[in-house]
């Protein structure tokens, strides 16, 4: 009897000693998300989204317990180009209200490497939502040189399909596949 004691006594305390994910906010001035999709065959066309917000419950020890979610007004999108922009906002694309929201939200964690990860998750886009996959690597994690507080970044790539998101006008001479590049910065939450 007393070793069931002990050893439940002792499986208790390691479970408690295990550190939960911690909590971090992206730091909007160093986060933004980059896409590019081909132009008739003649040109890379891009834009970005920047200035978003997002959390991560971000364990260390354990990626996979990690999660985390992102949302951004589709209106906060950047082409370098007013007309353009204004013909992405127009009814052949998004035909997006001032509210409209992307979001990101993920479901699974697949570690595969040291510092790479598959993220799975539920993309919402145009008011379609889809599961979507980023082949994340984290680029650092620590303490920030001048903020002075533990920082996290990283860095993820996918590529989407305009069409699965009813965004799919001009397909093909428009591609249809968009490549999706992020870059994050987050702190660590007070």
């Amino acid at each position: 009897m007393k070793h069931i004691a002990l050893a439940t006594a002792l499986a208790f305390s390691a479970s408690a000693a295990v550190a939960a994910p911690e909590a971090y906010v992206l730091d909007p001035s160093h986060s933004q998300i980059v896409f590019s999709y081909n132009h008739l065959g003649f040109s890379t066309g891009s834009g970005m989204f920047s200035g978003f917000e997002g959390e991560i419950a971000f364990d260390q020890d354990d990626p996979a317990a990690s999660s985390v979610t992102v949302s951004f007004p589709v209106r906060s999108m950047l082409t370098g180009w007013e007309a353009r922009f204004e013909h992405f906002m127009s009814a052949d694309f998004f035909d997006a209200s001032e509210d409209e929201m992307v979001t990101f939200t993920s479901t699974d964690i697949e570690v595969t490497g040291e510092k790479t990860a598959k993220i799975t998750g539920d993309l919402t886009l145009n008011g379609v939502t889809k599961p979507v996959v980023l082949d994340a690597t984290l680029n650092q994690a620590g303490m920030h040189p001048m903020e002075n507080k533990p920082w996290a970044g990283f860095d993820a790539t996918t590529t989407v399909l305009r069409s699965d998101f009813e965004l799919g006008k001009f397909a093909p001479f428009v591609s249809d596949e968009v490549q999706i590049q992020i870059s994050i910065e987050a702190m660590k939450a007070e």
